[in-house]
């Protein structure tokens, strides 16, 4: 079955950005880009993505139908991102590592889309995530901070995010310490999408 993609990229490097690049090239990998029905893009580095404030809260919080129109207006945005990733089945973010985190613009992003009763919900157990995709492809772009060290702060988070909202498999694509050895660390990306492409 043809996969409906969206591709989050997160790194102000633009065409320059590693974990941009890399996420490009499993999209375009041979054994990938035949099971692709549509890609959405969305590209956070922009900056036009609102950082949330009480008025966001109180609009997600309010049931829909006693929304007021400022409300409606308010969480627009919002409800676009969220309306991305419904109509999604895998999702691909391609994100650089700031100062041991996510760039701010991939937070807003984060912040925009959790949203109680369309991404997840809460229940008797804890909060149950809504979403039906089944992958997040998850590219990550390091200086010097190895993945999956004490100082990566990038895959626990998105991969708790991941969790959250319902997305059942995360699979992590690692350019890491890229300014101690940018073309070995390049290498063993390119060698981990081929080892996805096989199943993707």
């Amino acid at each position: 079955m043809a996969k409906n993609i969206l591709s989050v990229a997160a790194s102000v490097q633009g065409e320059n950005s590693t974990s941009r690049m890399l996420a490009n090239e499993l999209l375009a990998n041979e054994k990938v880009a035949g099971k692709i029905a549509n890609v959405v893009e969305r590209d956070v580095s922009k900056n036009d993505i609102a950082f949330i404030t009480g008025e966001h809260v109180g609009a997600f919080y309010t049931p829909a139908d006693d929304r007021s129109n400022q409300q409606k207006s308010l969480i627009s945005q919002s409800e676009e991102l969220v309306k991305e990733l419904k109509e999604s089945d895998t999702l691909v973010i391609a994100t650089p590592m700031y100062n041991f985190g996510i760039p701010a613009s991939l937070k807003a992003w984060v912040d925009m889309i959790c949203r109680v009763g369309e991404t997840f919900r809460y229940t008797e157990n804890g909060p149950e995530g809504l979403l039906n995709i089944d992958t997040m492809y998850l590219v990550v772009s390091t200086g010097g901070a190895p993945v999956g060290s004490p100082v990566d702060f990038v895959v626990p988070y998105m991969k708790q995010v991941a969790a959250f909202i319902g997305v059942k498999n995360v699979e992590v694509i690692a350019a890491d310490a890229t300014n101690a050895n940018r073309d070995a660390a390049s290498e063993k990306a390119r060698a981990k999408i081929e080892e996805l492409a096989e199943s993707f």
